[in-house]
């Protein structure tokens, strides 16, 4: 989230007077801040005053106008108003909350002039401004208004002793009635008003802080509208993770239930086939015997691609041991340290499984590497897996080794794919994953 520093201390951008009339109030007195609030309430006043007058034109004319058909443009003027308000009110709430506020409209990127003010008037921004502008014309216009009066009348009331040494010998009256003969005997007027000074900069404080907060709230992007197409996004990415998980599964389990069983079939009648020729036919059985063997290598890499697809020990026994199978068919020494308390979502198992597949493969083609070290735990509820491989390094996931493509995956998971790998190496792969993603 976006911070800002103001005099009176670091902050939200819409927080930032309120910590410091809430942490530091003695100090609020001191500072920047009621000088800084003061003007905003004048400025703010001033121009709420025009708003209020401009809003009281346009509807008075539209309401008039409107038989004639021209009071309906000017309707259309008094729905629009927000807009320029909202404009000038963006720059001027810098005063007092540094980090600016975005502009929620989404311009269209082409169309007619009549098309772009049909589609500002569609948007729901238009009307928020369009109701904060009645907000400063009515409401914020006015406290000012009243904070502005108390911070005069509390200044006259400070300078009272003042007056009355420059006026003396002559009697001032600050009560009618109720003659002030010396400065001394103004002193108490001078504490009421001090008083009155500390109470408009705290009001000012106040109000300055529920301006900035309203206009945080009308005149800003929506975030629920944003993070609800967030969320719509990474949902769909899971259903469509899902999708290919499952059918993946199906695949695997056409491949395990049909192929791989009629070439088991195959083979054992090719081996009868060349039992029962024997010594009768041998140039046959020997074309038999080399059929037999293409059909057992087809058959090996069947099952190893089945394997590949989806391991039938991940889903048995969970992923240290697919993961020490694996390292056990990786012609490399690997030495594997995984140390889990609890088997993990099906998701989380699979996407750690296959990207500590990839870091092998990538490590046993391209490192020169002699020795892997693997190891994982949990933390916190994060899945944490760091591959190690003492090979040359200088692996580069967007060269096409496989990782890019697992970084995109894990994401689906809201996890996190670092690779470092500095030239000379050692390359190290660290992977994790929130088991409640």
């Amino acid at each position: 989230m976006s911070t800002a520093k103001g005099p009176g201390g670091p902050g939200g951008p819409d927080t930032a007077v309120r910590e410091a009339l809430a942490r530091r109030p003695r100090r609020f007195l001191f500072s920047l801040w009621p000088l800084l609030c003061w003007a905003h309430l004048l400025s703010g006043t001033l121009f709420g005053l025009g708003v209020l007058l401009a809003l009281t034109v346009l509807v008075s004319l539209g309401a008039i106008l409107s038989v004639l058909g021209v009071g309906l443009l000017l309707l259309v003027c008094t729905a629009l108003l927000g807009v320029p308000v909202a404009a000038v009110e963006r720059h001027r709430l810098r005063l007092v909350a540094p980090v600016a506020i975005a502009d929620p409209y989404e311009r269209p990127q082409d169309g007619t002039a009549w098309h772009r003010l049909r589609h500002r008037l569609t948007q729901r921004a238009t009307w928020r401004e369009l109701g904060y502008a009645a907000l400063l014309a009515i409401v914020f216009a006015g406290a000012g208004l009243g904070v502005l009066v108390l911070l005069v009348l509390s200044a006259i009331l400070v300078s009272v002793p003042v007056l009355v040494w420059a006026l003396a010998p002559e009697a001032v009256m600050v009560i009618p009635g109720h003659a002030i003969p010396s400065p001394w005997a103004a002193v108490p007027f001078t504490l009421v008003g001090l008083a009155g000074v500390a109470l408009s900069a705290y009001a000012a404080g106040w109000l300055t802080w529920a301006q900035v907060r309203i206009a945080w709230l009308l005149l800003s992007p929506r975030q629920d509208e944003t993070s609800r197409h967030v969320v719509e996004l990474t949902r769909s990415r899971a259903r469509l993770a899902d999708a290919f998980e499952a059918e993946r599964r199906r695949i695997e389990r056409d491949l395990h239930d049909g192929a791989q069983q009629q070439l088991v079939a195959l083979t054992m009648t090719l081996g009868l086939a060349e039992f029962e020729l024997g010594d009768a036919h041998p140039e046959a059985a020997a074309l038999i015997g080399r059929g037999r063997a293409e059909a057992r290598r087809a058959l090996d890499q069947l099952r190893d691609l089945v394997r590949g697809i989806h391991p039938q020990v991940l889903t048995d026994h969970g992923l240290a041991a697919a993961v020490a199978e694996i390292a056990l068919r990786t012609p490399l020494e690997v030495t594997v340290g995984i140390d889990l308390p609890n088997r993990l979502p099906g998701p989380v198992e699979t996407t750690a499984y296959f990207t500590v597949a990839e870091a092998l493969a990538n490590a046993t083609k391209h490192s020169g590497a002699g020795r892997i070290e693997i190891s994982g735990r949990l933390d916190r509820d994060r899945l944490v897996l760091v591959v190690t491989d003492d090979g040359m390094g200088g692996a580069d996931p967007s060269k096409g080794t496989g990782l890019s493509g697992l970084a995109d995956r894990l994401a689906i998971l809201r996890g996190r794919l670092t690779v470092a790998s500095p030239v000379g190496g050692p390359t190290r792969v660290r992977v994790e994953v929130p088991c409640s993603a």
